[in-house]
């Protein structure tokens, strides 16, 4: 077939400076919005938990992204999927900050996204930080009501200070304390149960996470399950991962204007890095992105 409409694409391992390491997202380039149902399509032949679709708008002086899971669910927040998004823009060269004036910014489908970029001097990869809303601390859930969808004892979480709490900066999340690293290791999740709860308590996805030490360069190791959008298990969550550190820093755990490291998706092999930062007016989240395959796709 001749004269077939394409795309240019990329995928990136997302949170990590590696290839095959962090989250892979794949990157779509455009010439403008797509059909609906074209989104979809594309999103679900990638398979992986998000795709973002990019293109610079001249009327917003902006880079507009739009984010799809496999199941046509699209996303809000400034989480792995607008980080890859605006790493694939630098990594191309596209100059998508030089008509706007004072602090840079991207457009997460209507929503302006204030980010701070910085480059590594090492391997030049571009140090995105995403400025989230500060966080607001919500409903708690019984320990014994999440135990057993995500196949633990109440036992396994019991955590000093810590009871199972809905956080939202961008997107509402449940925070699940669990006892220690080998307890994170074990969770086996009941999708069917995990959306019951999340409907009934009005938030997305469950992010688990385990005490670990500064010494070894993180604060928590953490898993996170989304069924309810589609996503069994994310290798790095930058939406949960800022509600986390503002649940973290109202309990003391960690300083604020104080940089730490969140680490998830070991138990996918795809060990993300996660930078966050709790300031006076927002939570910063962020990190590097990495191009490990490039193509184009056919519309038609």
């Amino acid at each position: 077939m001749k004269n077939r409409k394409t795309l240019e694409y990329y995928v990136l391992d997302v949170f990590t400076n590696e290839s095959y390491k962090g989250n892979p997202l794949s990157v779509v380039f455009t010439n403008g919005n797509l059909e609906l149902e074209q989104y979809e399509k594309i999103a679900r032949e990638f398979g992986y938990s998000e795709t973002s679709f990019v293109y610079y708008s001249k009327t917003k002086k902006a880079l507009r992204v739009r984010s799809f899971t496999p199941t046509g669910f699209e996303v809000d927040g400034a989480g792995h999927n607008l980080l890859g998004a605006v790493c694939a823009a630098l990594l191309k060269k596209m100059d998508i900050f030089n008509e706007q004036t004072g602090n840079p910014f991207v457009i997460m489908k209507e929503t302006p996204i204030p980010i701070l970029i910085d480059f590594d001097s090492t391997n030049q990869l571009p140090i995105v930080k995403m400025k989230q809303k500060p966080a607001t601390i919500e409903a708690s859930i019984p320990a014994e009501v999440i135990a057993k969808a995500i196949g633990l004892s109440t036992e396994d979480l019991e955590v000093p200070n810590f009871i199972p709490t809905i956080v939202q900066t961008e997107v509402a999340h449940l925070m699940v304390p669990i006892k220690s690293l080998e307890t994170l290791d074990k969770i086996k999740t009941d999708n069917n149960h995990l959306i019951t709860i999340s409907k009934q308590n009005h938030f997305e996805g469950f992010y688990c996470f385990a005490f670990t030490s500064e010494k070894v360069g993180t604060i928590v190791q953490s898993r996170f399950f989304n069924p309810l959008i589609g996503i069994d298990e994310d290798a790095a969550t930058g939406t949960a991962a800022g509600p986390l550190a503002g649940l973290l820093n109202k309990q003391n755990i960690i300083q604020s204007n104080k940089e730490y490291q969140i680490l998830q998706g070991v138990q996918l092999n795809q060990p993300s890095l996660i930078k966050v930062m709790v300031t006076e007016n927002n939570v910063l989240v962020g990190g590097s992105s990495v191009i490990t395959m490039e193509g184009k796709i056919y519309l038609t």
